[in-house]
């Protein structure tokens, strides 16, 4: 079960309405980056959770709050939404004032499609993508892609922090920052739970690696060539970071065959020469180009 407070989770105020920002907040919230991609991806991954039930009632815990996330930046682009800066306002005196706010850098949609209010899409206006939802089934899996996901939403919100002056936009944001720093470190505890580095590593753990080509299982491949030196670092030497290996590097070299493939079916209707194949279909594509320059007939 779900259930809702009238009050949102912190409080939302802008003093200086600005429909230009309202466009750069959809991107917190259908962004690849916003709160929509977090909410489902935790939910999703609490609804297919097995195991220790822990786990799962944390991911609806946080993908709870993410709605109340989504709730407070909804708000904020429709409050952002209801005037226009002093630039625009001027221009409003002698114009549509929607056509004003638009050509401003408004996002069309918000007057088009929603009536002044926050929509399910990016800061382009492209609705969001549930392909960027990661529920692997995995658990260690998942909290790594939450963590990514956590992070490149608190880069987004911290570029958001620095493009506004507005006092209250800043203050929502810099509450929604801290709370990505806790998700952060909420995902990384799991993992350090579940065994961190060596425990959980390689993913999944559960496959036994004496069935995997052990000969490159920690070996860095690389495909520079010209004498060009491959990158060192820690992912070169020493031991691996789940300490079953040892880091090495490997020049890329072939080891597979060369792929042929059989002829096309003929229901594919490729062209005849594809079908043909071989020497003897080389030999009638000469036969065939002679007659052509012979201005004959196949």
């Amino acid at each position: 079960m779900f259930y809702h407070d009238k009050q949102l989770q912190y409080t939302v105020r802008v003093d200086t309405p600005n429909p230009h920002f309202a466009r750069m907040l959809q991107q917190a919230i259908g962004g690849v980056e916003g709160e929509i991609r977090v909410m489902m991806q935790y939910l999703f991954q609490a609804w297919g959770s097995r195991g220790p039930t822990k786990y799962r009632d944390l991911l609806l815990e946080t993908g709870t709050e993410e709605i109340a996330h989504i709730e407070m930046l909804a708000t904020a682009v429709a409050m952002n939404l209801e005037g226009s800066p002093g630039a625009l306002k001027e221009e409003a005196a002698k114009q549509n004032p929607m056509v004003a706010a638009v050509m401003g850098g408004m996002l069309p949609r918000h007057y088009l499609s929603a009536g002044m209010a926050a929509l399910p899409e990016n800061a382009d206006g492209t609705p969001f993508n549930a392909s960027h939802v990661y529920a692997s089934g995995n658990i260690v899996a998942d909290m790594y892609a939450n963590v990514a996901a956590e992070s490149t939403g608190r880069v987004l919100a911290t570029r958001l922090y620095q493009m506004t002056d507005d006092p209250g936009m800043k203050d929502m944001l810099s509450f929604l920052i801290a709370r990505d720093t806790m998700h952060q470190q909420q995902w990384l505890a799991v993992i350090e739970e579940l065994g961190g580095y060596e425990g959980a590593l390689p993913i999944p753990n559960s496959f036994p690696q004496a069935q995997e080509k052990r000969d490159v299982s920690y070996a860095f491949i690389s495909t520079a060539v010209n004498d060009i030196e491959p990158p060192t670092g820690r992912w070169t030497s020493g031991p691996s970071l789940d300490g079953k290996g040892e880091f090495s590097v490997q020049r890329a070299k072939p080891m597979g065959q060369e792929p042929k493939l059989a002829p096309p079916i003929p229901e594919g209707f490729a062209q005849t020469e594809q079908m043909e194949g071989g020497l003897l279909g080389g030999v009638k594509n000469a036969v065939r180009n002679v007659r052509n320059e012979l201005g004959g007939d196949d």
